[in-house]
């Protein structure tokens, strides 16, 4: 952006999980809740990862810094204990995890294994219901939970596979999260981004392809980047977007909407 934020979020508290490097989805959206005044936790994958993100983390002056394996009992409930121990509340959950092995990412549907699919379902879509479950008790004044989908969800998008179910699984979490929460004025919001040059997303076959096909179809022209999300997750977490909730919003420069 060429003009500083204004400090809009300035004492809130918020959580980002999924920070892999700097190309992260996760990692924008904490650059933007920070630009805003927001106070940072951050957290990274394992010991392989901790060193991509540790700096980061440093560089945003995260308070809070820690590992978060979702499927390691007991890493998520730590995470917030600490947080509550810390800050005793939390205004703002930021979900930017995904995975599938990569044999049942990369084969079709029919091909998907039922371990590989409980896997996917588990850490991309039911962890964020765990996080849900745990953040709620600390939003004492509300807040706003972020999570992230693809276009994927609602349409084919050849070699996406098995994520399409799970994607779609995700939003409609949202949904019954932003139901169940909103009378403790607790805003849910399911973002879908464009195509990004993220390390997950390299996974899928031919992605350069889905990249160009972006880039062609999107009436605002190119490629999103981490901070178009991370400012639109900053503008939904103020009290600008406190009667927004529950649906997904896209950030693709308009490519969902031409067929």
């Amino acid at each position: 952006m060429t003009e500083q934020m204004r400090p809009v979020l300035s004492g809130k508290k918020a959580l980002i999980v999924g920070v892999a490097n700097d190309q992260s989805i996760a990692y924008g959206c904490a650059q933007a809740f920070r630009e805003a005044g927001a106070d940072l936790a951050l957290t990274w994958l394992n010991e392989k990862a901790r060193p991509h993100v540790e700096p980061l983390a440093r560089e945003l002056g995260a308070q809070i810094q820690m590992p978060l394996d979702v499927a390691v009992p007991g890493q998520l409930e730590a995470v917030f204990e600490q947080i509550a121990d810390r800050w005793g509340q939390l205004d703002i959950l930021v979900h930017s995890i995904a995975f599938a092995p990569l044999d049942d990412l990369r084969g079709g549907l029919l091909d998907c294994s039922a371990e590989g699919f409980a896997k996917a379902m588990d850490v991309s879509c039911h962890s964020f219901i765990r996080m849900a479950r745990l953040a709620a008790p600390l939003m004492k004044d509300g807040g706003t939970m972020f999570a992230m989908s693809y276009y994927g969800a609602n349409r084919v998008v050849p070699n996406y596979n098995v994520m399409g179910p799970v994607k779609a699984a995700l939003e409609a979490a949202c949904r019954y999260l932003a139901y169940e929460l909103g009378p403790r004025r607790i805003r849910v919001h399911a973002i879908s981004p464009g195509p990004l040059k993220t390390r997950a997303a390299l996974g899928l076959k031919d992605f350069e392809l889905l990249l160009n096909e972006a880039a062609h179809k999107a009436p605002l022209g190119g490629l999103v980047d981490i901070m178009d999300v991370g400012y639109t997750c900053a503008y939904l977490a103020t009290p600008f977007a406190h009667r927004v909730t529950g649906g997904t919003v896209y950030v693709d420069g308009g490519a969902s909407i031409v067929a």
